[in-house]
């Protein structure tokens, strides 16, 4: 497959009107979606809160927020291969299921230790929900204007989400209590059972014979958990620390272990010497456009969800606000949300997915730059910019980056695929929460460790921006 076949086709200006899209599958698939995406930040403005109830440390409140997509990224492309082997319908309900059971044991722990195995749980469910949503979207709507409309709706349901987290989470906690941020989610997935079954059909296995990559999946979990570990651990014991050398010498390991492991799996599958396909396909990457946006994924996570953490703690321990002043003060992200993923997926369906890309994340880079203005008693309006320009870039972003990826490989990979990006984007999130937020706890001062931040979340986003670019040329180059 070209660069041709795997790129979004130009619509004409003289096109007829789009078709009106089935609802019933957005709507619902959206909602699972909408679930995960909140979870990856609802609780960072209650961080204070569960310090005071539970009387975790620093290196406990960075696993609370990590944990989740630590897990994850671990889990992903267990629950794409899962989705493919035992029907994507199946799975995501399974996941909506074990989603709820965590959000339920986050709300009732006792211990910084059980709020921490309910993070990771959730993310366990999230694993299994995301590339199965996903796949389930694209076989919904399987006329290629029509997928890249529905996927801009999709994410842009994802992106308020991923921004609204914050702001939903300081009204709860300040009208209730921390635990109901975990509490919201139970009567939701309740209502989404039911809606699924209902509404999006019952797709077929696409090969119930195959044998599952047991090995791939537990260096990708001892890979990504030491990593993720021993950036946290960074942030009370030192970058020199025993335990935080031990920590990144495992998780190196680790993946250079899964990257071996799958490259040998991957071999003997396509000679026919085994009947076990490779959890990561390694051969996608040749495609530049599936490769280049993989990398793009974790860059754009590392940076924005990155500095959403830190800005929710700049906003509480430095300038004194509470959870629900916090989230209002960051509300310019979800509005920005609610018209850039859908403006990002007709630009898509328009011109392709590489120019909305690169000009997303040119805007995102100047942004974070926006942050160097932050200081005890910076007033609101400096640090607009710096919201709205990386509130507009981040979901503009998403949805060009996702058809990106959808498109580069064959229909029945769809759910892999999903999990591969998804998986980038949730090690940009555990790597940029554990890395910032062990550069402001042993910066000179806080400031000065979001400033450093600011200026690495600027650097990735450019870079994300160059290689948009990069895919694009070479699309350009092998066009007829």
């Amino acid at each position: 497959m070209n660069a041709v076949d795997t790129a979004l086709p130009r619509v004409p200006a003289s096109a007829p009107a789009a078709t009106p899209l089935a609802l019933g599958p957005l709507v619902v698939l959206s909602l699972g979606y909408f679930l995960v995406m909140l979870d990856v930040t609802v609780v960072t403005v209650a961080v204070p809160e569960v310090r005071q109830s539970l009387g975790a440390g620093p290196t406990g409140l960075q696993w609370v927020v990590d944990g989740y997509s630590t897990v994850f990224a671990a889990l992903l492309l267990l629950g794409g291969g899962l989705g493919e082997r035992l029907g994507h319908r199946r799975v995501f309900m399974a996941g909506l299921t074990l989603f709820a059971a965590a959000s339920a044991l986050c709300a009732l722990a006792g211990t910084t230790g059980v709020l921490i195995a309910g993070r990771m749980s959730q993310g366990a469910g999230a694993a299994l929900l995301v590339p199965t949503s996903l796949a389930l979207l694209a076989g919904a709507y399987p006329q290629r204007s029509a997928k890249a409309r529905a996927l801009g709706l999709w994410a842009a349901v994802a992106g308020v989400a991923f921004a609204a987290g914050p702001v939903v989470g300081g009204f709860l906690v300040a009208g209730l209590s921390w635990r109901a941020v975990f509490w919201i989610n139970v009567p939701v997935v309740a209502l989404a059972l039911p809606l699924t079954t209902r509404y999006v059909p019952r797709p077929a296995a696409s090969d119930r014979t195959r044998r599952m990559d047991p090995i791939g999946q537990v260096c990708a979990v001892v890979g990504l958990t030491g990593i993720a570990g021993a950036l946290n651990q960074a942030a009370s014991s030192g970058w020199t620390s025993p335990t935080v050398l031990l920590g990144f010498l495992v998780g190196a390991a680790g993946l250079a272990a899964l990257v071996a492991a799958e490259y040998r799996l991957d071999m003997r599958f396509r000679s026919g010497l085994t009947a076990r396909p490779p959890m990561l396909p390694l051969l996608l990457f040749r495609n530049l456009g599936f490769s280049a946006t993989a990398v793009i994924g974790v860059l754009l996570n590392l940076g924005y969800y990155g500095i959403l953490y830190l800005s929710t703690l700049y906003f509480q321990e430095q300038r004194g606000y509470d959870a629900l002043a916090t989230g209002l003060l960051l509300l310019p992200s979800v509005c920005m949300a609610l018209v850039a993923a859908p403006l990002s997926g007709r630009l898509t369906a328009r011109y392709g997915p590489y120019w909305p890309m690169a000009a997303a994340l040119a805007l995102g880079s100047a942004g974070f730059l926006g942050w160097l203005a932050a200081g005890p008693d910076s007033p609101y309006p400096a640090l607009l910019f710096a919201l709205v320009a990386t509130g507009l870039a981040t979901p503009m972003t998403v949805p060009a980056a996702t058809a990106a990826v959808i498109e580069s490989v064959p229909a029945d990979r769809a759910g892999t695929a999903s999990a591969v990006f998804n998986v980038a984007r949730q090690i940009g999130n555990a790597v940029g929460v554990a890395l910032f937020g062990t550069l402001m706890a042993t910066s000179s001062s806080p400031t000065a460790g979001l400033h450093l931040s600011a200026v690495i979340a600027s650097i990735a986003f450019l870079l994300g921006s160059v290689l948009a670019l990069t895919a694009r040329r070479q699309h350009v180059a092998v066009a007829p």
